[in-house]
């Protein structure tokens, strides 16, 4: 056979082609890892990324590096992330805003659908119903009478526009066929500051910022939003329970990928986050932190991270909500 240039060409092609592809779980990590934050240092977000970072770091062999790409309602992490390389190298600690985005805001530059790999879920930050605890009402049904007999409604406190308080409060609101507001604050110290003295009638809160005000007789917990009772505060009957079959909603975390990272390399961050997620001592740190681990497959937390966009979408069109 004749080895003419165009017999070169394809054999010095094939040979390259290995170095061409994408990464894969075979060899990889060879490099430190970088785990973006979307929120500042100190809160929920960034202690779980921190707690699975070190785990995963032992698990994969290779340094993990947390980055907090604070601000714009977790859409300046979202962003740098669908544009990485999708290597593997680079990572995503998603949060319950990335679901809700396209609903709220126009021309993203990513789509949460399109743009990112989810590996897996990670925890959630469970929602209780808290209320004074002067209020008459002891039980979630006895708050929704209250409210129905007001002809005011119900006024919620929520710490901003589109957070999970808020949008779970106005999917309480319909639920319960009650009238209501939901007032924004800056925060959840206002919303406190409020409730306790009376001036509004309600909030969805972590439990962990809760529980000082009601150990201190101050604040009472009526219900959870949960799709079951959490672990954190078990004594809380979920919403479900209640009656309002339609209520769950709560913050939450994933680690997702820039889209088109290999699926054997999704494959072995989804096994080395569920190995983690199993870990005692980072389960006791999560829910120092007040969160709830969860963990499962990626095809799952694709799912629900679907269902999580439909849901919101429909509330926030339906509360006529509109980004701050």
């Amino acid at each position: 056979m004749t080895f003419n240039r165009r017999h070169f060409l394809a054999g010095s092609a094939a040979l390259a082609l290995p170095w061409a592809a994408p990464a894969s779980a075979q060899g990889w990590p060879t490099r430190p890892i970088r785990l973006i934050a979307p929120y500042g240092a100190g809160g929920s977000n960034d202690i779980l990324t921190r707690v699975l970072g070190d785990d995963l770091s032992r698990r994969l062999g290779q340094a993990i590096v947390v980055e907090n790409k604070a601000g714009a309602g977790t859409r300046i992490a979202n962003d740098f992330v669908a544009k990485a390389a999708p290597d593997g190298y680079t990572l995503l600690h998603a949060a319950a805003p990335i679901a809700i985005g396209e609903a709220l805001y126009k021309d993203l530059p990513y789509n949460v659908h399109k743009s990112f790999a989810p590996i897996a879920s990670t925890a959630i930050a469970p929602l209780f119903l808290v209320v004074n605890a002067a209020a008459p009402y002891k039980t979630v049904q006895e708050f929704i009478a209250h409210i129905k007999a007001n002809p005011k409604g119900a006024t919620f406190g929520s710490p901003g526009a589109g957070s999970a308080p808020h949008l779970t409060a106005e999917l309480l609101l319909r639920a319960a066929g009650a009238k209501g507001i939901v007032v924004q604050y800056r925060g959840d110290a206002p919303a406190y500051t409020e409730l306790l003295a009376g001036r509004i009638d309600a909030t969805l809160t972590a439990i962990s910022t809760a529980i000082p005000h009601v150990q201190a007789g101050k604040l009472r917990v009526l219900g959870v939003a949960n799709e079951e009772r959490s672990p954190l505060y078990p004594d809380a009957p979920t919403l479900r329970e209640q009656g309002l079959a339609s209520v769950v909603g709560y913050g939450w975390y994933g680690m997702m990928a820039p889209a088109g990272t290999p699926a054997d390399v999704v494959e072995r961050l989804n096994g080395a986050i569920n190995a983690a997620i199993a870990d005692p001592e980072v389960r006791r740190k999560a829910e120092a932190a007040g969160l709830q681990l969860r963990g499962g497959t990626a095809v799952a937390f694709s799912a629900f991270i679907t269902a999580e966009t439909q849901k919101w979408a429909q509330i926030i069109q339906a509360a006529n909500i509109t980004a701050e």
